[in-house]
């Protein structure tokens, strides 16, 4: 009989055991692969934001780590503007606003001047741009627009007043398709943020390469001390909603992880402790210590991999949902890059070895005259 037969057929004797270690094992995969995936997405789509844009840098005001606390005056841009070797400078207004009866909470929306390359970006997939801020208009991303039932012509009430959207757009990002859009002037004024920004996003010429962006970073941080540059991915990575992320995924995933373990630790001991005088019977025809290792890390690993498939899937289901559900759509992307399936395999595989490694070390060290004395 072939070596991983034996390994099954030991798994298939218990299988309401078997069939609770894989559910186990299965939902810490799937946490695992879920927040980290959903992490993962958000950091992903976040720099997407800007480096798709071509943006080089980021300027916010220094000793701020929330970009919508963040504030510049728009004279910062024209004098960005006339610096060597910049291309392109763009000032935004940030906010975050919430539309309670339709249960979102979460809700970005974006200030833009009217002649910015931004709009130009966006496909309109009806009505028209914004060109006019005494018309009071907006306009809406796809999935913003699908969860609030809104379409062009609609009045939509935003920071008290009424607005009338203009048109629905569609953006190759997720947090676009989900943001309320309006001119910078107007959202400025209802804000009480008069010629301010949250900040600039500064596009280098293309001939610039590494060093004359980097040079281009210190031309501008010469010019206040109030003003920090970051690079794209810097900028990312600096962002507090994302570092906490991160933080809570990992934290979650940990906890997940080791009850798993614990799982998969209770299951092996038992099984190794009912067969303790099949162990016997094994070393006495034979069976070396290390083949018994191998018997019992074989089953734990069987055990983990079953999970880990199943659990990466669920986790990946689970991820998509969210991005289609209405309250996170436009904020979750809903996508689980390889990587973090890859991530949720090698932590279930530690959690099949860890969890075995105290099973396999008694049962190896077992007398075979004890064990077949067991009862």
């Amino acid at each position: 009989m072939r070596f991983l037969t034996v390994v099954a057929k030991n798994l298939l004797r218990r299988p309401a055991r078997s069939a609770l270690t894989v559910f186990g094992v299965g939902l810490a995969v799937a946490a695992v692969v879920s927040l980290l995936g959903i992490s993962d997405g958000f950091e992903r789509s976040y720099y997407d934001l800007y480096a798709s844009r071509g943006i080089d840098l980021v300027v916010q005001r220094s000793g701020r780590s929330q970009q919508l606390a963040s504030g510049l005056d728009e004279k910062w841009g024209q004098r960005m503007r006339r610096l060597p070797g910049v291309r392109e400078v763009i000032g935004g207004l940030v906010d975050v606003v919430s539309f309670e009866e339709a249960g979102l909470f979460v809700v970005l929306v974006n200030g833009w001047p009217a002649d910015s390359p931004i709009l130009e970006d966006v496909k309109i997939l009806s009505g028209r741009s914004l060109t006019d801020p005494e018309r009071h208009e907006v306009l809406l991303g796809k999935v913003l627009a699908a969860n609030l039932g809104k379409g062009v012509g609609d009045e939509l009430e935003l920071y008290g007043q009424q607005f009338q959207v203009a048109g629905v757009f569609e953006s190759y990002n997720v947090y676009d398709n989900g943001a309320v859009v309006m001119l910078l002037s107007e959202m400025q004024q209802l804000t009480d943020r008069p010629h301010e920004v949250s900040g600039f996003t500064v596009e280098a010429d293309p001939a610039a390469g590494e060093q004359g962006i980097e040079a281009l970073k210190l031309r501008i941080e010469s010019l206040s001390p109030h003003l920090s540059v970051l690079s794209t991915a810097d900028f990312v990575n600096s962002v507090a909603q994302i570092r906490m992320a991160r933080a809570m995924a990992w934290l979650t995933s940990t906890v997940a992880v080791i009850l798993g373990g614990i799982g998969v630790l209770n299951t092996m001991v038992m099984s190794v402790f009912e067969r303790m005088r099949e162990m016997g019977v094994l070393r006495a025809i034979g069976w070396s210590r290390a083949r018994i290792v191998r018997m019992v890390l074989s089953e734990s690993l069987l055990l983990t991999i079953v999970g880990a498939a199943a659990g990466s899937a669920g986790g990946a289901l689970l991820a998509r949902l969210l991005g289609n559900f209405r309250t996170t759509a436009g904020l979750i992307e809903g996508r689980v890059s390889p990587a973090v399936i890859a991530q949720g395999f090698v932590i279930a595989l530690a959690i099949g070895l860890l969890g075995a490694v105290y099973p396999a070390y008694w049962s190896a060290n077992l007398r075979p005259v004890d064990a077949m004395r067991h009862r």
